[in-house]
């Protein structure tokens, strides 16, 4: 007895150990964050494009341009990924095509983001004959696509079957029950899948390195290469100008704090969906 009850102590110890590591990284990571991002944060940040080498500016520019991509992205992704994930769990089920169309998407959502801006690269900027917004907004869409799909399948599997049963008693055709009451039920679901996706592909630099590129200029014309946060973030972090790398700091930040909000509303609304019911 004392000496299992010695090994249940030592595993304790083992896993509050490496949970403690765990979180002195993070903490660490963070801190060096706010600590060198915080003293770039300032109205210029927001208003000036980048600066030359050595200059003095701001990420205007970029944080325009990764919210044009992102947005194009999302808009592109999820009526695909809303659809997929509804054949998969009302008409798919047992199909052999849709294990493999779940065997493809489980494997699309761990590929590397870089293989997909090459892909997006040899489709699309090749043919052009130029980097682009559009190049870049496709390529975060594929990366988004697999989470949208697998969080509506998993949604709809959780609509109560006598909820189902009592549309199709009143007469309503498959398509009404799923678009009225399944959608409906786990709306707030869906949503948190989406917000998840987006936050995904907020940091991505990989694919856009080679769709988007980056550019010095403000433009809101996605035919043309397209400032963007991530890719200014790693040019920046990397230049040998101090100027340069406290943008770099200060996006990173900007970055961090996004995809943080995304991740905390995700969280937040299942509990305000259940606040609202009766």
């Amino acid at each position: 007895m004392r000496l299992r009850t010695l090994k249940n102590g030592l595993f304790r110890l083992f896993c509050l150990t490496a949970t403690l590591l765990g979180l002195s990284v993070l903490i660490l990571i963070l801190f060096t964050l706010l600590q060198k991002g915080l003293a770039g944060l300032s109205w210029t940040l927001f208003s000036q494009v980048t600066p030359g080498p050595g200059g003095e500016g701001g990420l205007a520019n970029a944080l325009l341009g990764s919210l044009m991509m992102t947005g194009l992205a999302i808009v592109l992704a999820t009526p695909v990924g809303v659809l997929a994930g509804t054949w998969l769990a009302e008409y798919g089920q047992q199909r052999k095509a849709a294990e493999l169309i779940r065997f493809l998407n489980g494997s699309l959502m761990s590929a590397p983001s870089i293989l997909v801006g090459l892909f997006v690269y040899q489709m699309m900027v090749v043919p052009m004959g130029h980097f682009s917004g559009w190049a870049g907004a496709v390529a975060l869409a594929i990366i988004a696509l697999p989470v949208i799909i697998s969080t509506t399948e998993e949604m709809l599997k959780l609509v109560p079957r006598h909820l189902r049963e009592a549309g199709a008693g009143l007469g309503a055709p498959r398509w009404l029950i799923i678009v009225k009451l399944g959608y409906r039920a786990v709306g707030t679901g869906m949503i948190t899948g989406i917000l998840l996706s987006v936050a995904r592909i907020s940091g991505e630099t990989a694919p856009l390195l080679f769709t988007a590129l980056n550019s010095s200029f403000m433009t809101l014309n996605p035919n043309e290469p397209m400032a963007n946060l991530p890719v200014t973030i790693y040019q920046f972090a990397m230049s040998p100008y101090d100027s340069w790398n406290q943008l770099a700091w200060a996006g990173a930040l900007l970055i961090t704090l996004a995809i943080l909000a995304l991740n905390v509303l995700s969280r937040l609304l299942p509990h305000l969906q259940q606040r609202r019911k009766p």
